[in-house]
């Protein structure tokens, strides 16, 4: 027997290995069965290359667990270890054996590369032993056993076992949770579900007399083929869709798959799926497995996928991201920025293809394949370049465009005073019914930007397409949203406007945070005689905010702001004026000869001190704008107050701005009742 200590170079080493090695402890399995795959693949390449001349005999990597004694096994049938190399990659630590046997068979597909795998055990285990025969001629069965102090024994073992290796774990009472066979094949189910060898749990069973009873069968938990190993040209669409099922259970079919598959500059295989998102595509990201010759790794991918592509589902195996000892983490290399590189043009050509090919087929999907296009656009800048050729613009006709496509439709129509070509969009062709329908009479076409990502596509394209603006349809009146050189006359006067703006401001609904503002404009008399309108720039600071966009805080605390717009040549306009003069009768005429005398007052003053600084002014010139000034004010005042009693009482006043309001679906609960009990009192007068 073989007494010693285990030779490492950092003291108190097996503290660090036991606690801090890897992130989570579970992974304790997936190094053991992976070890126990790469001794298996070996045994497959000297045989294959004529250097071991035995029979292989049956492969299957074993996991058995013992609950009540809390003992986990991994047994293989791979190359064994002699004494002589159980010292070697056992007794010395971070000395890979894996590493070895790369580099003298570099061709092989050999998944350990770090030495320090097999010590996972001790995160779980009080005592770890190895039983192993080498496929060595004349090896004996060598048996070693530790504590998990750096002392060890190894001795020849009192039974011998055929060639291969069992590590035996007596799990600590901290770790008894993998004691249990459900988390045992859960972790197995995580971790080893693509492995290229066999891996049996226990048996197979079978309902019998009541109850589960284990058969003879093995229990294999693995698929040692997955589809991502196979060429692309042997696939059906069924298998990648049975495939992408097994992944996601509970998942919808994918709209379309990827199949990566290249060997140089470096090795990268696996199958992307574009899944459909019906909400917050946050949630969908972390759906992407990443595998190293067939190991899972993690399903957190940034860096190695880009940004983009987190929103899509699949796997992606490749022995050359760069990782650390755990297998658990990416680092960031020229390597990963190829692959991220290869996949972002891969997925391009695809896209592009199933356009050029299939135009038909692809502006079905183009609804859902949307947010994924347009989030590589905003970016991915090498993306954007390839996209802009497949990217489409949906109009509320339900016709689709490429942007090339639709710059050319409206550019003769929709360019306003400025050069400006205009591209009007709802975001909600059914609110905004209104709005859509008043741009179409004009002859314009209207887009429908309702995505989540359509704000921010929007500022992209206009960054990049100087002389092209995106307007929403209620952002203005139909008049200024595509402004020309030849405006429409106003049939009100000043002095008029003045008159209504107290009595439309009078009916306008009192809300928090909610800030109405009237205006007048000279509209078509066929257009509403009252239109709400927000502001282009203000709603899309907005917007943003409310997707959390950086340094839109401020813009999200702000108040909506909405423009009341009264349009100054409709007929009931003219009307509302009439009753409104009648209503404040022969006062209104002596109190506007009152206003217009002070008016003149101020005017012939300011004539008066013109060109004086503020310093230059006598006393007396100071005094008389003051009196002058609250004089003034106050016969406004007087006006005002009685224009809003006169304005509170005008019930068609209040109906048209309701109309308005629900014109723009923001007339609601209370209000909404009673526009509904006016409309019938004015229907039956």
């Amino acid at each position: 027997m073989q007494n010693g200590k285990i030779g490492v170079t950092t003291e108190n080493i097996f503290p660090v290995i036991k606690k801090f090695l890897y992130s989570d402890h579970e992974i304790f399995l997936r190094e053991l069965v992976s070890n126990a795959v790469d001794a298996t693949q070996k045994i497959k390449t000297l045989s294959s290359i004529g250097e071991f001349k035995g029979e292989l005999g049956d492969l299957t990597v074993h996991v058995s667990l013992d609950p009540e004694k809390r003992i986990l096994t991994v047994s293989d049938s791979g190359i064994g270890m002699t004494a002589e190399e159980i010292d070697k990659y056992i007794n010395q630590i971070a000395f890979s054996g894996a590493e070895e046997f790369l580099e003298k068979y570099k061709n092989q597909a050999i998944i350990g590369h770090f030495g320090l795998g097999f010590y996972s055990a001790f995160m779980v285990s009080d005592k770890v032993e190895i039983i192993t025969h080498s496929y060595r001629e004349g090896s004996k069965t060598m048996h070693w056993s530790c504590d998990g102090s750096p002392e060890y024994t190894m001795e020849e073992a009192a039974t011998e076992r055929k060639r291969g290796t069992d590590i035996i774990l007596h799990l600590s009472e901290d770790a008894k949770e993998f004691a249990d066979k459900s988390r045992i094949r859960t972790i197995l189910d995580k971790y080893c579900r693509f492995l290229p060898i066999p891996i049996a749990f226990g048996k197979k069973q079978e309902w019998k007399d009541g109850k589960y009873v284990d058969t003879d069968q093995d229990d294999i938990v693995n698929a040692a083929e997955p589809l991502w190993t196979k060429k692309p040209a042997d696939l059906t669409d069924k298998e990648y869709m049975e495939f992408y099922r097994s992944l996601y259970p509970m998942s919808e079919d994918p709209l379309f798959y990827i199949h990566l598959n290249i060997d140089y500059p470096f090795n990268l295989t696996g199958i992307l799926y574009f899944p459909k998102i019906r909400n917050n595509f946050e949630i969908q990201k972390n759906k992407i497995q990443l595998y190293c010759n067939q190991v899972f790794v993690t399903d957190s991918v940034e860096g190695i996928v880009p940004e983009f592509l987190t929103l899509l589902h699949g796997v992606i195996d490749s022995p050359d991201i760069p990782l650390n000892v755990s297998r658990s983490y990416l680092q960031s290399d020229s390597n990963v920025k190829k692959i991220s590189g290869y996949i972002t043009r891969k997925v391009a050509d695809r896209l592009n293809e199933l356009f050029t090919q299939h135009r038909d087929e692809y502006e079905k999907k183009w609804d859902d394949l949307k947010i994924f296009i347009q989030y590589g656009i905003i970016t991915d800048e090498k993306f954007a370049e390839k996209a802009t050729d497949f990217t489409l613009l949906k109009n509320t006709e339900g016709k689709y465009f490429t942007l090339s496509e639709y710059a050319a439709l409206v550019k003769e129509n929709q360019t306003d005073k400025n050069k400006n070509v205009i591209y009007l969009y709802t975001n909600d062709p059914v609110a905004q019914n209104s709005f859509v329908s008043a741009a179409r009479q004009k002859g314009y076409d209207v887009l429908v930007m309702d995505g989540q990502l359509d704000t921010h596509f929007i500022g992209w394209f206009e960054n990049k397409n100087q002389g092209t603006r995106f307007v929403r349809v209620d952002s203005d009146v139909i008049e200024k949203l595509i402004e020309k050189d030849t405006p429409l006359k106003m049939a009100l006067s000043s002095a008029q406007q003045q008159l209504l703006r107290p009595v439309f401001e009078a009916q306008l609904p009192a809300e928090e945070k909610v800030h109405y503002m009237v205006s007048f404009e000279a509209m078509d008399e066929s257009e509403m005689p009252v239109v709400i309108t927000q502001n282009e720039f203000m709603r899309r600071m907005k917007d943003m905010a409310a997707m959390g966009g950086a340094g839109m805080q401020f813009y999200g605390q702000m108040p909506d702001n909405f423009n009341v717009v009264i349009n100054g040549n409709h007929p009931l306009i003219a009307e509302i004026l009439g009753e409104v003069e009648k209503s404040y009768g022969d006062k209104l005429r002596t109190m506007t000869k009152k206003i217009d005398a002070a008016t003149a007052e101020q005017h012939n003053l300011e004539e008066l001190i013109k060109g004086k600084k503020e310093e230059e002014l006598t006393q007396e010139e100071k005094d008389q704008r003051t009196q002058i000034k609250e004089k003034l004010d106050g016969l406004l005042q007087q006006r005002n107050q009685r224009l809003t009693e006169i304005g509170k009482e005008n019930k068609l006043v209040k109906q048209i701005i309701d109309l308005a309001l629900l014109s723009n679906s923001m007339l609601k609960g209370e209000n909404l009742t009673n526009f509904i009990r006016r409309s019938v009192e004015l229907i039956e007068k």
